[in-house]
Formats: structure tokens, C-alpha cells, sequence
């Protein structure tokens, strides 16, 4: 069996999902360039909450968690099967207290990404939650525990957005970026690159660009995860490398 590879998507609006774009497009090439998965294990910048929770359900739904969009995004159904098994797996791998909650579901963060990728909706798919109390360290080495599920077929999947501030979206920037979302954008790039993981944990190093990239730290989370569950060794490609309404990025990494 394949080494799975580790892929971190900047997902962006919903819209995503019913569009062809160079970002859906993007997302479709990277499914036809590695191995198909056996499982998905997603963690999702809209999965953010007290503790970590792991969904186990059989059968998760499909979360509507947007508030505003044309109907047709509504009427979209990701019934991907869950896997137990390697929930099971999961869960007992992360060393920080977890627990089990299928509250939630598949969410749009997950399936906006994932009806371009693999539209068939055949692979199971689980959710690990973004805890918003722990530290940067946390989610980290959560990813480097979850690393070894490389090697049982499970692709590592994390979305969310590197720059990530509603607050300051210009809708008239469409297909571009603020400088300081360019900068921050770049900081992350440079350091991924140069695979010095330290100056992305310590993100606040960047400065005022930091501040302004995430005012809360949901979207960017998620990147640790992947990090943390990369190999030195691996081969790193960047796709969608963009920023969008002036304050959001859509930047991917894939390592495998």
C-alpha cells in the first residue's frame, strides 16, 4: 500500500463547490495525481471547539454551516460513509484527551473541497475538530501522532484558509490580495519550503501581517495538522497559490 500523501486546501467560499474555477479545478487535479485513499480524515476550520472531538458516526451528515448562498449550494449531499474503525484508530493515537461526538458532521469546508475531488462521495470520510483552547504546540502534535494513518491508506486532509479576515473583505479585489495578506501569505510559503516549522508554530513572528491574516486562528489551525503530519522526506507541490477579496488566501500545499 502507498504512503498517502498530507494536503492542507485553502477552501474559501462556499461557492467553490458549484463552480469551476481555477481553484475547483485545482483541487480536481490534485485527486488525479495521488493514489486514491482508502479514508479521508479531515479537520476542518469549521469544526472549532471546546477540547477535540472525533466524529465515529456510520453514517455522518451533510452541515449547512452558511447562511445566505443560493439554493442549489443547499441541495448538495456528501454522503460519504464514515469509518469507525479508523475513528477508533484516531482517537487512540492522539495522546491529548479526546472524545467521541457526531453532533456535527461533514461540513462545508470539507465537502466544498471534496465534491471536486472525489465526486463519487465512495470513500468514508471523519472529522477531527480544531480545539479552540489549546495552543498553537497542541494541534501540531496532534498531526505528528496522526502521521503513522499515512500508512494505512488514510489521506490526512486540512482546510481551511492561511489568511482568513472577513471583517476586511473588499469585494471589488476580486482575484487579489492586501499586502500584508501577500506577505503573510509568502512568510508561511518560505518556511514551508524551507521546511522550518518552528517560525509557522510561532506565527506571531510575522508581525502585524500575522494579526491582520487570522483575527481568530480557526482557519489556520488546521495547516499545523498537516504539518505536523508531514515527513521531512516528503516532495512538497503548492497549488492555487492566490489570495481572494483582498483579505482571504487560497493557497494549497500537498506533501507526499
Amino acid at each position: 500500500m502507498p504512503k498517502m500523501p498530507v494536503l492542507f486546501v485553502g477552501h474559501g467560499s462556499p461557492m467553490n463547490a458549484i463552480e469551476d474555477n481555477q481553484y475547483s479545478r485545482g483541487w480536481k487535479s490534485i485527486a488525479e495525481r495521488i493514489p486514491k485513499p482508502d479514508v479521508i480524515l479531515s479537520v476542518s476550520a469549521h469544526w472549532y471547539t471546546k477540547g477535540t472531538k472525533i466524529m465515529n458516526e456510520p453514517n455522518p451528515e451533510t452541515i449547512y454551516d452558511m447562511y445566505g448562498f443560493p439554493k442549489e449550494l443547499y441541495e448538495i449531499v456528501y454522503d460519504a460513509p464514515g469509518p469507525p474503525e479508523t475513528a477508533k484508530m484516531a482517537k487512540e493515537l492522539i495522546s491529548k484527551e479526546t472524545r467521541y461526538d457526531n453532533s456535527w458532521g461533514i461540513d462545508h469546508g470539507t465537502w466544498s473541497v471534496l465534491v471536486h475531488m472525489y465526486p463519487d462521495r465512495d470513500i468514508p470520510v471523519f472529522q477531527i475538530s480544531v480545539d479552540g483552547y489549546a495552543p498553537p504546540e497542541a494541534h501540531y502534535k496532534i498531526g505528528e501522532e496522526l502521521r503513522v494513518l499515512r500508512e494505512q491508506g488514510v489521506l490526512i486532509f486540512a482546510t481551511g484558509n492561511i489568511v482568513h479576515n472577513l471583517r476586511l473583505v473588499d469585494w471589488n479585489m476580486a482575484g487579489e490580495g492586501f499586502d500584508w495578506a501577500y506577505e503573510f501569505d509568502e512568510y508561511i510559503y518560505d518556511n514551508i519550503m524551507n521546511k522550518n516549522h518552528e517560525n509557522i508554530i510561532s506565527y506571531g513572528k510575522a508581525g502585524d501581517a500575522a494579526r491582520l491574516a487570522m483575527p481568530t486562528p480557526d482557519h489556520f489551525y488546521p495547516l499545523l495538522y498537516a504539518l505536523g503530519a508531514s515527513n521531512e522526506d516528503d516532495n512538497i507541490s503548492v497549488y492555487n497559490k492566490s489570495c481572494e477579496l483582498g483579505s482571504v488566501s487560497m493557497t494549497a500545499y500537498l506533501w507526499e
